[in-house]
């Protein structure tokens, strides 16, 4: 009988456990605080960010969110960042993407001090992650390898198979796997014959963005699969990268779309804003 993995309990619970933490840091005189600087009027971005802030008010972080027109240049998005680098009481730093296009991504990332990276996109975040060390992982595939863990799954001499290949998720994901000691395939919208691929893996991580894309005959029976799609069916539902309704038929674990990873992420950021919390507090840093 396949088992439906409930993201949401899982991040409830982990969230519960960050509230016991915040309470004793608070007792400490410590305080985690969260910025988030949104630019433009992107919805879906405008809702990501109230449940950002919705959630820290959940577990006690301190959240301070800074709204900006689209017209924000890059000098004064770049000299906000460095004003809350220089903040004490400011212990992980989020601009939402995407930003208008006059503004360089890369640059604003880069801009970030990696020690309020708590997106875990810094390059030198993600070079310490790449070698194995640790840092602030990236909030989705974080939050994918505390699901596992949570459901008592080790990875260690599993097939992983990665379909998905970008910075947020696909790369990151692997390597997290890597460290969990599986064995890691890459797959992505250049591979041949990917479904051969995806049918020798023990875990699939879906992450292609594009709707119900893998189907159940993508899997060997018995398969743990990981959907990390956002999507809109041809009915404008909600979905995942994956044909839930076929592939839970033959998958022995699945994660749903909404309700699998989406809830961890955002729980990931408040655990990395904690933990730099922490270090913060101790003076200390990885």
């Amino acid at each position: 009988m396949t088992v439906i993995i409930d993201g949401k309990a899982i991040a409830k619970d982990i969230r519960l456990e960050l509230k016991e933490e915040i309470n004793q840091l608070k007792q400490e005189g410590v305080t985690p605080g969260l910025a988030v600087i949104l630019v433009g009027e992107d919805q879906a971005s405008q809702t990501y960010v109230r449940n950002k802030d919705k959630a820290c008010a959940e577990v006690g972080i301190h959240s301070e969110i800074y709204r900006y027109p689209a017209e924000l240049t890059e000098a004064e998005l770049l000299s906000k960042v460095d004003e809350l680098n220089k903040d004490d009481n400011i212990h992980g730093i989020l601009v939402q993407l995407p930003l208008p296009s006059h503004i360089s991504e890369d640059k604003v990332i880069d801009a970030i001090s990696p020690l309020k990276d708590v997106d875990g996109f810094h390059p030198v975040n993600v070079g310490k992650m790449s070698i194995g060390k640790d840092a602030y992982y990236s909030c989705t595939p974080y939050g994918i390898i505390k699901m596992l863990e949570k459901e008592n799954i080790s990875l260690e001499g599993k097939h992983v198979v990665v379909v998905g290949r970008s910075n947020i998720v696909g790369k990151p994901a692997a390597l997290l796997s890597l460290k969990e000691s599986a064995t890691v395939t890459v797959c992505h919208s250049k591979t041949k014959d990917l479904s051969s691929f995806t049918r020798q893996a023990d875990v699939v991580i879906a992450a292609v963005g594009k709707a119900k894309f893998l189907k159940a005959d993508d899997f060997k029976p018995g398969a743990i699969v990981i959907d990390v799609g956002m999507n809109r069916d041809e009915e404008g539902k909600l979905c995942g990268d994956v044909d839930f309704e076929s592939a839970k038929e033959v998958a022995g674990r699945i994660t749903p779309v909404p309700g699998g990873v989406g809830p961890m992420t955002i729980t990931m950021l408040l655990f990395n804003t904690v933990k730099s919390a922490k270090l913060h507090a101790a003076k200390a840093v990885f």
